[in-house]
């Protein structure tokens, strides 16, 4: 409280009545001059929150001209009046002084930052939030969660624990957190949804559709977890069954995106296309920014023919996602079924300077090169996406790939005169007969194309039976366990980009 000489006392915001004192706070800066305090403490009432400006500002001012302009929280409160007035920019200018006069308060920096965000100016605004974080690394947050569960354990402090440790990226933990939640509270269906999602994201399906089930149980209305068992079930081609589950969630939540999708996607699957398009573009009038969304629009497309469309969503979800191999993987086919392969090569180059493991991004290069010619560089690819199955072999020994994808590697080695180093399967006898080597007198001007577009297509569609059949496992290799659903989590975990993977036919994270 206040001493003898009316200390002040580092608060944010208020006043408060203590006897017959009155106890001001504001935010953590410098300590005030005891003058001012004892101005402010006789005022009848917080000028900022009761909204009288005009009185604040002159009790401002007058403080102003006795400290010869140095008092740090009278310039910050005009510039939050200042603020509030809409005059942003003699707002940002108040800030300023403030971050010179005290350069190592974090709040100072964070209200420059603000106030250039407000200006429109967000790549300034970035570099200082940097600037501020680099001020105050510690992580207040998470260790006065943690003392508060020692203290005494309650539903929310676990919920936002687990969403701290999401928000860093520690999965593990989060579930550590969540399962100490559960067992403090048996019945809360949002800490089971959460916890069986998280196990959903790591491909332990067991005890995901365990804490799903589990919490249909106490909630049966419980959206989240109807989406996420749906998801599951669509996982495993059993459409009819998840979109029975969807029909329940539509409810409950008539205008979300995920289920849009995901109810799309379960048409793709069972060959409806019509019903796909309109669903998907459905969730894209809903969420017209989510990529993922954009690349199934993209994927239906291509496998409907419509090339024009389908580079369409497929440009714009590579504008909002421009870190994905296999988006501008998806655009370099489009554009070889629109006859513009100069375009496609470029884009096939992107793909594979940013996909380090799908081997079917230089499948379908090697594919489009050796109908171009370069029978050198398709060879070139043939042995990298080889290298690249070794590496995937090397991490599992369970692995299996799409049939199409595996003929159409054959029919590419066959013509490339390699199919004797063939890594992906043992030939038949059926497909030896089918896959002889190309001559070699004859010249590349003359060869046939290694299939029409409508099969380079068809090849190209099948990343996504590539994609179902690969996680990403702890050590960054894939494994034969399915793509687990990729529901949003509340809050959303920061994925790292190079690992995030999407169920293209399937689901929506």
């Amino acid at each position: 409280m206040f001493g003898a000489e009316g200390q002040w006392r580092r608060r944010r915001g208020l006043f408060l009545m203590a006897g017959t004192q009155r106890i001001e706070y504001c935010c953590d800066h410098q300590l005030l001059p005891t003058q001012f305090v004892r101005r402010w403490r006789n005022r009848p009432c917080n000028v900022l929150m009761f909204g009288n400006h005009n009185h604040g500002k002159a009790i401002i001012k007058e403080q102003l001209q006795e400290t010869q302009g140095m008092c740090e929280y009278a310039v910050y409160v005009q510039a939050l009046i200042f603020r509030l007035e809409g005059k942003i920019q003699e707002s940002l200018e108040l800030f300023q002084t403030c971050a010179i006069l005290n350069p190592q308060n974090m709040d100072n920096l964070k209200q420059v930052a603000r106030s250039l965000f407000l200006l429109g100016k967000h790549k300034a605004a970035t570099e200082v939030y940097s600037e501020a974080a680099k001020l105050n690394e510690k992580d207040w947050a998470k260790e006065y969660l943690t003392c508060a569960l020692q203290t005494s354990r309650h539903d929310l402090t676990f919920i936002l624990l687990g969403k701290l440790h999401l928000l860093e990226g520690n999965t593990q933990n989060a579930i550590e957190t969540y399962k100490r939640a559960v067992e403090f509270s048996p019945e809360n269906a949002e800490l089971l949804t959460t916890l069986g999602l998280l196990y959903l994201q790591l491909g332990m399906y067991q005890k995901a559709f365990e804490h799903l089930g589990n919490a249909l149980t106490y909630n049966p209305n419980n959206y989240k977890a109807i989406l996420a068992a749906g998801s599951m079930m669509q996982t495993h081609s059993d459409f009819d069954v998840a979109l029975s589950k969807y029909r329940i969630a539509a409810h409950a939540v008539p205008e979300s995106p995920p289920l849009w999708n995901n109810i799309g996607m379960c048409f793709f699957g069972k060959k409806k296309y019509v019903a796909a398009i309109s669903c998907l573009k459905r969730a894209n009038y809903l969420a017209p920014f989510d990529w993922k969304i954009l690349y199934n629009l993209g994927l239906v497309h291509l496998t409907m023919q419509q090339h024009a469309s389908a580079f369409h969503f497929l440009s714009a979800a590579i504008n909002i996602q421009p870190r994905m191999g296999e988006l501008y993987m998806l655009l370099a086919v489009t554009l070889t079924n629109l006859a513009d392969p100069d375009n496609a090569k470029r884009a096939y180059e992107r793909a594979v300077s940013l996909e380090q493991l799908n081997p079917l991004v230089n499948l379908n290069y090697s594919i489009l090169l050796y109908n171009q010619g370069d029978r050198k560089g398709a060879l070139h690819q043939y042995q990298e996406m080889e290298k690249k199955v070794l590496k995937l072999k090397a991490s599992s020994n369970v692995l299996e790939f799409d049939p199409e994808l595996v003929d159409m590697a054959q029919k590419i080695g066959a013509a490339l005169q390699v199919g004797e180093n063939l890594v992906w399967t043992k030939p038949t006898k059926d497909s030896k007969l089918k896959e002889r080597p190309a001559a070699s007198g004859k010249s590349s001007a003359n060869q046939q194309p290694l299939g029409s577009n409508k099969a380079l297509g068809q090849a190209m569609s099948s990343a996504a039976g590539y994609s179902k059949t690969m996680q990403l496992s702890a050590g960054g290799f894939p494994s034969r366990v399915q793509k687990p659903p990729s529901l949003p989590l509340e809050p959303e975990a920061s994925a790292d980009p190079g690992t995030e993977d999407l169920n293209r036919k399937q689901e929506l994270r």
